[in-house]
């Protein structure tokens, strides 16, 4: 995703987008594949003039100041870009003004006057960012006119209740301005058919996007009554830009072709997969709005996939710039160096739900994955062949027990990879050191030192295949431990599985712990430094008594239960309250059958409001929690016999 070069990146952009692509895209390279990665900083859109705005400056004076900020964060945490570009350049601009116009010719767009909400105070009209107020949905008080942050719907400044001007906060007026619909609305039944094609997508992502087509998607407008942007290219529409949503995807066609003049072989060759990596608020631009726009347009390549991540929370709480609850990206690396920001980062990227970083638990995982498994192995195996064989390893081959290993935890790695399952290959890379320090310990050398050759070198030849799968993750500390086994050269991914018998009597290099220990006090610190910033700016949000009851948690009883058809895991249940009997949709047909939920006590938040759900009203929802491998586990009671159906849950 282009990021906006309204300010800093934190570790919640990190974990969501930038550092899953990186990783994916150091892991096609090793593998020998013809990858590029491609992004660069979102210039234009009301985000950036309320920015400039509130600090008194041009945007282009703040775009130019953050673009150099984002960029130099990206290398810090040494994420590669094959081309980081900025939609402000000329090239981006022509890009986008001949894709607009490609659309204009197709008869894809329709003119259309309509009331759009004014500032009297600002003496200007209000695109979408600049109108915030309460969520229709969610009832989220900050929501911005185009989407909700909150429950990510997407919005019309209109919906908006009690709205007000993003700037000075003055209630706005509605006054008539004209500009250009995009014709989603006749794409719908083609994304439908595109995305139920697309069954190896991630579900939350999929299903999220089918949903919303399938309740129908609004023609949208993609023009702007502002100054700061790519202008619309037609007489007549000059004191007119292009609508930011529309404009920012095509930065990504744009930056590739200011990289090469071959950039039509990258978008237009059916053999290419582009997979956008994002967070999910960007679901709906990714998933439905810009393959429409790839699909009117014609000539392009829609998206392999979206795998899109949810949000990063900080220490039980949601990061919020704000309130000065945030991580920075590059406070966090220069603070603890990149190995440990990407490591760290990575084993809490929230792939399929909303996951948290804690500053104790990064110590903890940091200091027992990194430096006492795979560090403290390195270290012990070279020690003891720097001092019984010369500093070589030895003339031997690999252990057939060590080599088994090898290759079964580089199969199960790369598997994860290809799906995008990050923290899983992490799993499996710990799992594989843990097995080198027990077979150390188990083989016990030192009994036998002129005997142990084969031994020291199959531990040489287990960490050199953890380097290199550890790569991805670590490129700094993967090089480290190649350093220290006296490796220079690039490895290949299919070579960490490999005995090529090129370790054999090869030289060691300089031997020291690959890996240092964070101590307690320094992460201490850290979350003190975080509650001071949160104290100044506001404390975190802490919900209370009255908040729990506003849930209107009581318990339920299930009476019927049915799967709804066409959906794999939404049941349709009736479950009475007491006083009343509800209709919930609930996502457990893939966990529960319906026969087994019948005459449970449930526990039921019942003052919710009601929602659609592929076309069926839920009047409430259930509690469940998720097992390990993030399938719903409903919360039921342990003695259902003493409590009667409405009874309240505190």
């Amino acid at each position: 995703a282009l990021p906006y070069a309204n300010g800093p990146l934190h570790i919640g952009h990190m974990a969501g987008a930038y550092l899953p692509a990186d990783i994916y895209f150091r892991f096609l390279r090793l593998r020998g594949e013809e990858a590029i990665h491609i992004s660069g900083t979102d210039e234009h859109g009301v985000a950036i003039t309320i920015a400039a705005e509130q600090q008194g400056v041009s945007p282009r004076q703040l775009v130019d100041h953050y673009h150099g900020v984002i960029k130099e964060g990206f290398r810090k945490w040494g994420i590669e870009f094959t081309n980081f570009s900025r939609t402000s350049k000329e090239i981006h601009h022509r890009t986008a003004q001949e894709f607009f116009l490609a659309l204009y010719e197709k008869g894809w767009f329709r003119e259309a006057e309509s009331e759009q909400y004014y500032c009297p105070k600002c003496k200007r009209f209000l695109p979408d960012r600049y109108v915030v107020g309460t969520c229709p949905y969610c009832g989220y008080e900050r929501a911005r006119g185009d989407q909700c942050e909150r429950c990510g719907r997407w919005l019309e400044p209109k919906d908006l209740i009690n709205p007000r001007c993003a700037i000075c906060g003055t209630p706005p007026v509605l006054k008539r301005t004209r500009h250009f619909y995009f014709k989603l609305s006749q794409l719908r039944d083609r994304l439908v058919e595109w995305l139920e094609g697309n069954d190896f997508w991630k579900p939350n992502v999929r299903n999220t996007a089918l949903g919303w087509a399938r309740e129908g998607l609004p023609d949208r407008a993609i023009t702007r009554d502002l100054e700061w942007g790519v202008k619309v290219p037609l007489p007549g529409w000059e004191r007119k830009v292009l609508y930011v949503w529309f404009d920012a995807p095509i930065g990504y066609i744009s930056a590739t072709r200011e990289w090469s003049d071959e950039w039509r072989d990258w978008w237009q060759d059916p053999d290419t997969r582009i997979i956008h990596f994002i967070g999910k608020d960007n679901i709906v631009f990714h998933a439905l709005v810009w393959p429409g726009m790839l699909m009117a347009h014609g000539e392009f390549n829609l998206p392999y996939d979206v795998p899109a991540n949810e949000f990063l929370n900080l220490m039980g709480d949601k990061l919020s710039t704000s309130r000065g609850w945030a991580v920075w990206a590059d406070e966090l690396v220069d603070e603890f160096g990149q190995d440990y920001a990407r490591y760290g980062t990575a084993l809490v990227i929230p792939e399929t739900k909303d996951s948290d970083f804690n500053w104790f638990e990064f110590r903890k995982r940091v200091n027992g994955e990194l430096a006492d498994a795979f560090g403290n192995f390195v270290h012990r195996f070279a020690k003891f062949a720097e001092k019984h064989f010369g500093g070589k390893w030895p003339e031997e081959s690999v252990d057939p027990e060590v080599l088994a290993k090898v290759e079964e935890a580089h199969a199960s790695v790369t598997r994860a990879l290809e799906r995008y399952q990050f923290r899983k290959a992490l799993s499996e890379l710990h799992a594989l050191a843990i097995f080198g320090n027990r077979y150390f310990d188990r083989k016990a050398p030192w009994k036998e030192p002129g005997a142990s050759g084969r031994v020291i070198y199959s531990c040489a030849f287990l960490a050199r295949a953890l380097s290199v799968l550890y790569e991805p993750f670590i490129p700094q500390g993967a090089r480290r431990v190649r350093e220290t086994l006296g490796i220079t050269e690039s490895l290949s991914w299919d070579e960490a599985a490999r005995d090529d018998g090129s370790l054999r009597g090869r030289r060691l290099g300089k031997v020291e712990p690959p890996f240092k220990k964070i101590e307690e006090e320094r992460v201490r610190k850290k979350v003190e430094e975080l509650m001071e910033k949160a104290e100044k700016k506001g404390k975190p949000q802490y919900a209370t008594l009255d908040d729990l009851k506003r849930l209107g948690l009581v318990v339920g009883v299930v009476e019927e239960a049915e799967r709804i058809e066409g959906t794999k895991k939404l049941l349709r249940l009736k479950v009475n309250l007491g006083r009343e009997t509800r209709q919930l949709v609930a996502g457990l047909a893939e966990v529960y059958s319906p026969e087994s939920l019948l005459g449970k006590r449930v526990i039921v938040a019942s003052n919710l409001e009601p929602k659609r759900i592929r076309g069926v009203e839920s009047q409430g929802m259930l509690l469940a929690a998720d097992d390990p491998e993030g399938r719903p586990v409903l919360l039921t009671l342990d003695d259902p016999e003493r409590v009667e159906p409405g009874s309240e849950v505190h």
